[in-house]
């Protein structure tokens, strides 16, 4: 029996990684257009940093994080997220001012798979670090709305909330729980666990929606500063043109978050998750972590359910497919297609012994743009090349082959 891969991981293979390879490769344009630099960290780090950071009451840590021990028995996980990895990173390098960086890749969960919810799923985001102005809340959201209006997805909107100051989350939280004392009779066993530790993650509690539909919400209890800062970052979103609801028990579900909090949906993508990717402001986190005060705002996109919202896309097949009319000829048919390559052009070739009707098919079933036939036209320096799309043929000077395909 062929090994299976393990649940709720996914092999991503041709045709449907090509939508994997566009948004991956649009993100990275997009985030140098904004100036965020590659980040790389471990896909394992230690336990404690987790635990520290995203907070040990969250489900994240209680019940999803893939944690072992090696053979020092020191306690390890796989990163179920980034934001902390990056933070630590920043905090290790000893570095000081601004910081801009972007990630892509696979984090780990364990949770029950679903579609667009997996345990080892795909992210792509940025971290703006040093940062305290709403204006760079801004752009981070900016960052992620364009991606998905670059990737095609529709009906994008932002939803939007503030957890004001830390003083301010704590009153909050006293408020909260007060509130959910009154109807702990009501609520689920997991919310009646937290109430007293954590009860903002009730609030992310679907089971216990109607329980808190009336609750009193974060918005309503920020301070002074805070209420200035959203005013800031709503101005902003306005300025820019990004659609946006204000979502008063929006609260995210780790414990880093302060501030701004904010979440992308689609109207045209419904499924239980139907987060596409959310961020905040979580000034706290190098603090939690060790290290001195850093203001600090991110997002993280979740590429899995992304690919599900997009649209496909057009068959994509190769620039030039070069066959070969002369069998005596395939060394020159070889070079002319490491030339198109070198030319920065998608070339391919039928490495087999096949019949020149047989590679014809062969370059129609991958969607080649353009076919160059090596025949005795070589000896005049020239091949023939058809378009496929409506046959037209012309003859082209060998070494004119890269311009005009690039055309």
């Amino acid at each position: 029996m062929i090994p299976q891969a393990p649940k709720g991981t996914d092999d991503i293979l041709p045709p449907a990684s090509e939508k994997w390879r566009t948004l991956l490769r649009g993100f990275e344009d997009l985030a140098r257009r904004y100036g965020y630099a590659l980040t790389m960290t471990p896909l394992f780090e230690a336990t404690e940093l987790f635990s520290r950071g995203v907070g040990e009451e969250t489900e994240v840590v209680e019940k999803q994080m893939y944690t072992f021990a090696d053979k020092s028995d020191r306690s390890l996980t796989l990163r179920p997220e980034a934001t902390a990895s990056v933070v630590r990173a920043y905090l290790g390098a000893g570095l000081q001012g601004v910081f801009k960086g972007y990630y892509a890749g696979p984090m780990f969960r364990y949770e029950q798979p679903q579609s667009g919810r997996r345990r080892q799923f795909f992210q792509v985001g940025v971290e703006y670090l040093a940062e305290p102005s709403p204006d760079a809340d801004v752009e981070v959201i900016e960052v992620g709305y364009r991606l998905l209006a670059d990737a095609g997805v529709t009906g994008v909107g932002v939803r939007l909330n503030t957890l004001g100051d830390p003083a301010d989350r704590a009153a909050y939280r006293d408020e909260l729980r007060s509130f959910l004392r009154g109807r702990a009779g009501d609520l689920s066993p997991d919310a009646r666990r937290r109430l007293e530790g954590n009860p903002l993650r009730v609030l992310d509690s679907k089971a216990d929606a109607e329980v808190v539909a009336d609750a009193p919400a974060p918005i309503d209890s920020i301070g002074g500063e805070a209420a200035a800062h959203f005013s800031g970052v709503r101005a902003g979103l306005d300025r820019a043109g990004i659609p946006y609801e204000i979502a008063p028990r929006l609260v995210r579900g780790l414990d880093y978050y302060n501030r701004t909090v904010f979440e992308y949906v689609s109207a045209d993508y419904t499924a239980a998750q139907d987060a596409l990717g959310g961020g905040g402001r979580y000034d706290p986190l190098a603090e939690m972590l060790g290290g001195p005060p850093v203001a600090a705002v991110g997002l993280a996109m979740g590429v899995d359910r992304i690919v599900l919202a997009m649209p496909d896309p057009e068959p994509a097949g190769p620039d030039v497919f070069v066959v070969l009319a002369d069998p005596q000829r395939r060394a020159e048919a070889l070079g002319m297609v490491g030339r198109l390559r070198e030319a920065g052009l998608w070339a391919e070739m039928d490495l087999g012994e096949r019949s020149l009707k047989a590679q014809f098919k062969v370059a129609g079933r991958r969607s080649a743009r353009l076919v160059a036939v090596v025949g005795d036209e070589w000896d005049e320096g020239e091949v023939t090349v058809r378009r496929m799309a409506d046959g037209e043929e012309s003859r082209v000077a060998i070494e004119e082959v890269p311009a005009w395909a690039s055309r």
